[in-house]
């Protein structure tokens, strides 16, 4: 499985890379903004640190806009996929930019079929957002069986990217599945790592060396 880091934070996303765990970067207008930064060349900044795939959204919601906005997103790395909201807009933008060789990905996605439409658009990615459903009282792991259900179904190449992913569970059963990828906050990440019994067993480990009075070197 591939992690993406779901930020616009630079410091952040430096040290997911410093970790080797971030695969690639998602970033979307309300990321951004809460940076209070720039949006192209925030987008532009993160696909010259980041190696692997970093998705920009558009911020157009009819065709013609988001096509415009998807070219000038395509325009700023080799490694940017163009993020767009599901829609008949939306899956319409998806099938000029894959002509033109430009992955999308697909977002906003809260149902299995929303999901199909965007496989037979051709979107490389589909962002389906779990904390939200889990919001409404829905089951987001329960959308993500049945998506890849039926993407191995019908063999699509769209890749499943996890969303709106709130805490580690979200990541184990998303894994679990067999879900591509899955996009996740910076503090979810460095949950990952922790456990308390690793606490435990490390203090004891430095506490039985330090009785011995030796050095590491000894």
């Amino acid at each position: 499985m591939r992690f993406f880091l779901d930020t616009a934070d630079i410091e952040e996303i430096r040290t997911g890379l410093e970790w080797g765990m971030v695969d690639g970067v998602t970033t979307n207008p309300s990321l951004i903004a809460r940076e209070g930064r720039s949006y192209l060349p925030t987008v532009r900044e993160i696909a010259e640190l980041v190696p692997g795939p970093v998705s920009g959204e558009v911020l157009a919601t009819d065709y013609e806009g988001m096509l415009e906005q998807g070219r000038r997103l395509a325009e700023l790395g080799d490694n940017v996929v163009v993020k767009v909201p599901l829609g008949p807009a939306g899956l319409r933008v998806v099938q000029t930019l894959r002509q033109e060789g430009t992955l999308c990905n697909v977002t906003l996605c809260f149902s299995a079929p929303q999901a199909l439409l965007a496989a037979k658009a051709g979107a490389a990615y589909i962002s389906p957002f779990v904390g939200r459903v889990d919001d409404i009282g829905g089951v987001g792991m329960e959308l993500i069986a049945e998506i890849l259900t039926i993407y191995r179904q019908y063999d699509f190449e769209t890749e499943v990217l996890v969303a709106s992913v709130r805490h580690p569970e979200h990541l184990l059963q998303a894994a679990l599945l067999g879900a591509e990828v899955a996009t996740i906050p910076f503090g979810v990440l460095a949950k990952l790592y922790r456990h308390p019994l690793t606490d435990i067993g490390l203090e004891r480990f430095l506490a039985d060396w330090q009785k011995t009075g030796k050095t590491f070197d000894d």
